[in-house]
């Protein structure tokens, strides 16, 4: 049994109105108290880190965003940068999250470019890997991880994952509903750690490894319980507070 300590973050993703947000951290935070063990980490829109920042100050929560830019400022309309979160008490931000790849087309480089800002500007980076379903049916899980994984390490080198967390997601099971089996899933965490231990094995024994791919209450335990899996990267199951602290508390 490692002592790695466990993270259950979650993604609010593109959702919550002031109302809605400020009623779902109110129930977090009612929660938190029987939440012994695990770091508690929220991730809302942009927008919504203000109100964050201010219900969850002073809770054992942490808070964190969705992206950021590569700038620490200037003329990039519309982006927000690793500087301006910290300014807001962020610790925490998503980095190359599916969604990001997919649909805005980030690459891996770009990925290594973000969380090398997120680390400059004194974030922790949740590092997002994870295949395709075409890739997964292709035997391809554990060559696409490895190249998404691999160029962060060579762009930041093997040191600076000691200081991040790594979230794999396999994006054929990400509000799909299909969940990778708990022996699916640790074995690409099993894989991660493995291929960041052939370069620094005291780094990878430290690694914090989230599973993102649809974990809920009803199977986190059972996730969690895997040797190589440290928490959640937790999507839709973040906006309902009890069924958020139920895998916050799963993860005790």
């Amino acid at each position: 049994m490692s002592n790695r300590q466990p993270i259950v973050a979650g993604n609010w993703k593109m959702n919550g109105s002031q109302a809605e947000s400020a009623k779902l951290l109110a129930g977090l935070k009612q929660g938190l108290a029987a939440v012994s063990k695990a770091q508690v980490v929220v991730c809302p829109p942009f927008i919504l880190v203000p109100l964050a920042a201010r219900e969850l100050a002073g809770t054992k929560a942490a808070w964190g965003a969705q992206n950021l830019d590569t700038h620490k400022s200037g003329a990039y309309t519309g982006e927000v940068s690793g500087p301006m979160l910290k300014d807001f008490g962020c610790s925490y931000v998503i980095i190359g999250h599916s969604e990001r790849r997919a649909l805005y087309g980030e690459s891996d480089q770009l990925v290594a470019d973000k969380f090398k800002a997120a680390q400059d500007a004194g974030l922790i980076p949740i590092l997002c890997v994870g295949e395709l379903l075409a890739e997964r049916e292709a035997n391809q899980t554990e060559s696409v991880v490895a190249r998404q994984l691999d160029a962060v390490v060579n762009l930041a080198g093997v040191a600076a994952l000691a200081n991040s967390v790594i979230a794999y997601e396999p994006v054929w099971a990400i509000g799909t509903g299909k969940t990778a089996t708990p022996q699916q899933a640790q074995d690409v965490h099993k894989f991660i750690r493995a291929r960041v231990a052939a370069k620094d094995a005291k780094v990878a024994e430290g690694l914090r490894i989230l599973y993102g791919g649809s974990m809920k209450a009803a199977n986190a335990k059972e996730l969690i319980a895997q040797p190589d899996i440290d928490g959640g990267l937790i999507g839709g199951a973040s906006l309902v507070a009890d069924e958020f602290l139920a895998i916050c508390q799963a993860a005790n």
